[in-house]
């Protein structure tokens, strides 16, 4: 079980996001020159079990990979429909992984469209944060 697998799959299903034209989809990093609208994704990693709670062998068996998704237009109504589209392909799916049992995809929180001027231009930005929990299949 890697984080990066859980990543390609969460990555994966965004890329696949109906509609035309297509999502863009960063992870991590938006290159210069970069456009809205696009969503640009972060990843975090967890283990969820207690520390009394884990098997004999100290290694815990269910991962968490939490996906922030920061969901980039010209305006807030552009950022909302960056974030409806990656709602549409994530929320309630259950990913494949090599190896793993993936639950379905939870929407854990969101917030409404800040504007965002770190790229010299203002933008509008809308975070929606996902969680993905897998065990071992």
């Amino acid at each position: 079980m890697t984080v990066q697998a859980h990543a390609d799959a969460v990555l994966a299903l965004m890329r696949s996001a109906p509609g035309s034209p297509s999502l863009v989809v960063h992870d991590g990093e938006v290159p210069d020159g970069a456009s809205p609208p696009y969503v640009v994704v972060y990843f975090d990693d967890a283990d969820p079990e207690l520390p009394d709670s884990r098997p004999v062998d100290g290694q815990p068996k269910r991962f968490v990979l939490r996906v922030y998704a920061h969901c980039v237009g010209g305006h807030a109504i552009a950022a909302r429909a960056v974030s409806q589209r990656v709602r549409g392909v994530l929320l309630g799916v259950r990913p494949t992984v090599s190896g793993r049992k993936c639950f379905p995809i939870r929407r854990e929180e969101g917030q409404a469209p800040q504007p965002d001027e770190t790229t010299g231009r203002m933008v509008m930005d809308k975070i929606d944060l996902y969680r993905l929990e897998s065990e071992p299949a």
